[in-house]
């Protein structure tokens, strides 16, 4: 067995538990770990096959971001996890349709999906070994696919400010900047003048 073996071995096995560990781990913060744990690994088994753009991608905008704001907010918010687990079992019926539906689905998808020869051929881009595999993305993804790649940059936007305004809540009792009115004050509105009596003030 070979080194770079041995690696994708260790690699996909850790991947693999850390990723049961996710779905079957009582506490949230553990989740999160592993699911950190399994980004990790992931990011390892793409430098092995050469993607180090992808590696490094996972590990900064994946594990030092989305991750870490899951972990923060699953500490930060005071979840009562056993209220919401309450109703579970009256929805496990319904549930267990719903999965069993999903893997149905999964396996016709997987048993009768066919790649057509002449498609393949038609996607399959000449590989340039004089060029790092960033660069290759890059120029990939700005000339041939630029169009889909802004429109992906459109619907994240779309979505990022969909979850703001949904998460917006304007309160009444809050004292909040006016900047116009700020600016455009008199000195008669800003300064009170008070004559205090001499043996009278604070």
């Amino acid at each position: 067995m070979t080194l770079p073996l041995f690696f994708f071995y260790l690699f996909s096995a850790t991947c693999i538990g850390a990723a049961v560990m996710v779905i079957s781990s009582r506490n949230p913060v553990h989740s999160v770990l592993f699911l950190i744990l399994a980004f990790v690994n992931a990011a390892g088994i793409f430098l092995l096959a050469g993607a180090e753009f992808l590696a490094m991608i996972l590990i900064v905008v994946y594990v030092g971001a989305v991750a870490v704001l899951f972990l923060f907010v699953v500490m930060m918010l005071d979840v009562d996890f056993a209220e919401l687990r309450k109703g579970f079992l009256q929805h496990l019926p319904i549930g267990m349709l719903i999965g069993l539906i999903f893997l149905i689905e999964l396996v016709l998808v997987a048993v009768g999906f066919v790649v057509s020869p002449q498609v393949a051929a038609e996607s399959v881009l000449p590989i340039n070994d004089t060029i790092s595999n960033t660069r290759a993305l890059g120029q990939v993804l700005y000339t041939r696919y630029v169009y889909l790649f802004q429109a992906a940059g459109l619907v994240l936007l779309v979505a990022m400010i969909g979850a703001i305004v949904l998460t917006l809540r304007h309160r009444k009792n809050i004292k909040r900047q006016d900047i116009g009115r700020q600016v455009g004050r008199k000195r008669s509105e800003a300064v009170k003048t008070v004559k205090v009596e001499s043996g009278k003030g604070l």
